[in-house]
């Protein structure tokens, strides 16, 4: 069943090498199994080491770190008391293993066994579904003290929400945030996912109580796991690595602000983001992206039809990227991952990752349709904190003439 699956692959246009990979095998032991060997044919080592711990010596290990001096103890703190009284029975690898044969290598300890817990997953199939925000620091003239920076990214279109520049982080602050980008986008936010980290603006008393108000649902990355928000920080990292970033600090609350009003006009209208199939998140955001892939398509195939020989499996897949995920469960390999997705280089379609947020899934969906009626306004942005300013003259323009002369419906 298995060979007959990789071989469905491999006829699609699959690597080999990749079908194996997906159902936890090695091309080696595919080899091997298409040669007729129906057993692991390795014979192992022949003989014992030479330095393999006698039977005695392995006993008096196991009595000694049994005993009631030791039992409470890991062997990395066995080893050096031991030492300390002039003995040594084993190495710490050594005595992990023997404990781990003997089925030995459990908690000892009176506080609770330490357990993992995976993050929640998300899923946004639309917009307005799966919002992420954070907190980032912007340098100020005075050493030691910053500007914060508010921000607040749709999941799903990576498009910027809402954005505030403030003197201190507060909870206060940013549940008045959150409150007035709903209100300024006409957005009944019942339902909606809200997630951040485990920070105290976050978490504070004023903010979840807003939220609960709200019918916002409040979603957090685990304590100390900096990766369970992905999409925040990647847009800080991106939003500070700009070429036009500042290398002083902002003068003011006024310039950081003026800053950031030209990096969000430039990420929400003009870029091209990586992770939506290099369309702008506006473009995703307001439905605008049917069409341009729809066009990219087109003129992928005119190229192909036009060169047959310059390629060598099928176009570049330009269909609209239908879910996005926060923190998506790590699946076990399936086997209906080898199904007819084949447009993606490599020959694997949509298993091959074109962003952040995606998982395979058996079928594309058409994309969503915006919740909104009509564009809300751009992003919006506190008005209590300082008045609107204007970019000043001197400021680096973020948007380049090249870039000003592209058309955005």
């Amino acid at each position: 069943m298995i060979l007959q699956l990789i071989a469905e692959a491999e006829a699609a246009g699959a690597a080999s090498a990749k079908a194996c990979a997906i159902l936890g095998l090695s091309a080696r032991t595919v080899e091997r199994w298409r040669g007729g060997a129906e057993e692991d044919l390795r014979q192992g080592p022949n003989a014992e080491p030479a330095n393999k711990l006698t039977a005695d010596e392995r006993q008096q290990l196991l009595a000694t770190v049994n005993s009631p001096e030791f039992r409470d103890l890991s062997p990395n703190q066995v080893v050096p008391l031991l030492a300390d009284d002039g003995v040594y029975l084993a190495s710490e690898s050594t005595m992990y293993r023997v404990l781990r044969e003997e089925e030995q290598l459990h908690h000892r300890e009176r506080s609770r066994v330490p357990s993992r817990r995976a993050p929640a997953e998300h899923v946004a199939s639309g917009p307005n579904q799966v919002w992420s925000w954070d907190i980032t620091y912007l340098r100020s003239p005075v050493l030691g003290a910053f500007f914060y920076l508010y921000l607040v990214v749709d999941v799903w279109s990576r498009r910027i929400m809402a954005w505030e520049v403030h003197a201190a982080e507060s909870p206060d602050l940013a549940s008045l945030l959150i409150e007035r980008t709903c209100r300024a986008l006409n957005l009944d936010p019942s339902g909606l996912v809200l997630h951040s980290d485990n920070g105290g603006p976050m978490k504070g008393s004023t903010m979840l109580a807003t939220l609960q108000r709200l019918g916002i649902e409040a979603s957090f990355s685990r304590p100390h796991v900096s990766d369970d928000n992905p999409f925040s920080e990647a847009l800080f990292r991106t939003l500070k690595y700009r070429p036009e970033y500042p290398t002083r600090p902002f003068a003011s609350l006024e310039a950081a602000s003026s800053w950031v009003e030209l990096f969000v006009a430039w990420y929400n209208t003009i870029h091209l983001h990586s992770g939506i199939r290099f369309v702008t998140p506006d473009d995703r955001h307001f439905g605008r992206e049917v069409d341009l892939l729809a066009l990219r398509h087109e003129v992928y195939q005119r190229a192909q039809a036009a060169r047959p020989e310059r390629w060598s499996r099928n176009t570049r897949c330009w269909e609209p990227i239908a879910e996005v995920y926060l923190n998506p469960e790590k699946p076990a390999p399936s086997l209906s991952l080898l199904g007819p997705h084949q447009n993606e280089p490599g020959g694997l379609g949509a298993l091959a990752p074109s962003g952040a947020g995606q998982r395979p899934v058996k079928a594309l969906k058409s994309a969503a349709n915006g919740t909104l009626s009509k564009a809300p306004p751009a992003a919006t942005r506190s008005s209590d904190s300082f008045a609107p300013s204007k970019a000043q003259p001197n400021l680096v323009q973020l948007i380049t003439p090249k870039d000003r002369n592209r058309r955005v419906s």
